[in-house]
């Protein structure tokens, strides 16, 4: 071989390296791209799948009173109004909760006058709602107020409809504060904003359930 022949192999030796490291950072990032693209295409399974996890609910069924707890307009006092037309309950409870400063003047509406109206316009006679309670500040309150109340009344079960999300707090504190006193159920309700099957997709959806997995942990905590 002539000193030429060498130079000139060593001169294609030499642009090939680089060719060959091209040809394998563009492999590498398409398995990489590959890869991201399967994640991104199975995170709707798994994050379907972490919702069918976390949410409980129970079959609505026949008892003495359905609760509409505070919050939750858009579906609360809608699940109870169905309730009540297809027989399930003869009457609504309505959780008073704390006034805010600009209920206090007059402003806004409270809370009971909200989900009252609701419930009317939703063919609820105003004689089957009632409210419970007085200036409940929070869920653990409104479980206790409405423990006060079925223990006055002798009511045997009642269904306290509430969203998806927080189904499992409301479940558990109502479940802790009730014990075998009565049958407490609770059917989870897909807000308006989100599903349990498109939850991702919403910011509200997100906030919640973050939230409600904090809460609940919260509550276990304290009660």
């Amino acid at each position: 071989m002539t000193a030429s022949s060498e130079r000139n192999g060593i001169k294609v030796a030499a642009q090939g390296r680089p060719g060959r490291a091209l040809r394998v950072l563009v492999g590498c990032l398409l398995v990489v791209a590959v890869l991201a693209a399967a994640g991104w295409t199975a995170r709707r399974g798994l994050l379907r799948e972490a919702a069918a996890l976390w949410i409980v609910s129970d079959a609505p069924a026949r008892a003495d009173a359905a609760a509409v707890l505070g919050g939750g307009l858009e579906y609360r006092p809608f699940a109870a109004a169905e309730f009540y037309r297809r027989g399930l309950v003869p009457k609504i409870l309505v959780s008073n909760i704390g006034a805010s400063p600009a209920e206090r003047l007059g402003v806004l509406r409270s809370h009971v006058r909200e989900n009252t109206e609701v419930l009317e316009k939703l063919g609820v006679p105003a004689a089957a709602i009632e409210p419970f309670g007085s200036n409940l500040k929070d869920t653990y309150a409104e479980a206790v107020a409405l423990h006060d109340w079925a223990k006055q009344t002798g009511a045997h079960a009642i269904l306290v409809p509430t969203d998806i999300f927080a189904a499992r707090r409301l479940r558990w504190i109502m479940h802790h504060v009730f014990g075998n006193d009565a049958v407490i159920l609770v059917p989870a309700v897909d807000p308006p904003d989100y599903t349990r099957n498109d939850w991702w997709q919403n910011e509200n959806g997100v906030v919640t359930f973050q939230n409600e997995v904090i809460k609940y942990v919260y509550y276990r905590l304290k009660y």
